[in-house]
């Protein structure tokens, strides 16, 4: 049993309606998508781990003719919002694919939006030959990255098996630079310079990877 851990990525448009929502709004953020699951003909129901303002974030889904029904909630600035959405014909055939081929996802799948580029990083488990095929049929307007792949080994905790080799290089450097000294050796701004990066990328870097270890964490608990 193997496991590959992507990108996804689009330019052009929405993948789904609830990816459009949220796109164009500043107050809000998806952070990550802890589930979704096909409901009845032409519809699909999704879990949502969201940063920013979640009054706005409930009133966006009320407003939005295409989220069926939906509910937030949260403190503070961090929830989570169940939506039943109508689907779009792109998240049909993402889900088709991952049908098809018999491909299971590691759950959840972390959200990015740079602007010009969105998209989601995931893992999936499969076989290679069910990887592969699932890989070749994916939208030809979705972007592929192939970032780590290996033999799947579950709730191992094994760091290998959880970060993307950009991130082992952006962890090792910022613990070996005293970034999680207390206090604190160093700033994101000259780890970027080490790593010929934008301080803000090293920062999503870290949260990814923080977030990736507390999972980790909580699985073993």
């Amino acid at each position: 049993m193997r496991y590959a851990t992507v990108t996804l990525s689009w330019t052009d448009g929405a993948v789904h309606p609830v990816d459009d929502i949220f796109a164009h709004e500043d107050a809000v953020t998806v952070e990550a998508i802890h589930y979704v699951s096909p409901g009845p003909t032409g519809q699909y129901v999704e879990l949502l781990e969201l940063r920013g303002d979640l009054d706005r974030a409930a009133t966006l889904l009320d407003e939005t003719p295409d989220a069926l029904a939906s509910d937030v909630t949260g403190t503070d600035d961090h929830g989570v919002a169940y939506v039943q959405c109508r689907s779009a014909g792109l998240v049909d055939d993402l889900l088709g694919t991952l049908h098809d081929y018999e491909i299971v996802v590691d759950w959840p799948i972390h959200y990015f939006d740079d602007g010009d580029v969105r998209g989601l990083h995931l893992t999936v488990i499969g076989t290679d030959r069910a990887i592969q095929q699932a890989v070749s049929n994916l939208p030809p307007v979705i972007g592929f990255t192939l970032e780590r792949i290996g033999e799947y080994r579950p709730d191992t905790g094994v760091l290998a098996d959880l970060l993307t080799d950009r991130q082992h290089e952006v962890f090792n450097l910022a613990v070996r630079a005293g970034y999680y000294e207390v206090p604190r050796q160093t700033t994101h701004r000259e780890l970027a310079a080490e790593l010929d990066l934008a301080a803000g990328t090293v920062s999503e870097h870290l949260q990814r990877i923080e977030a990736k270890l507390a999972q980790a964490y909580l699985r073993q608990q």
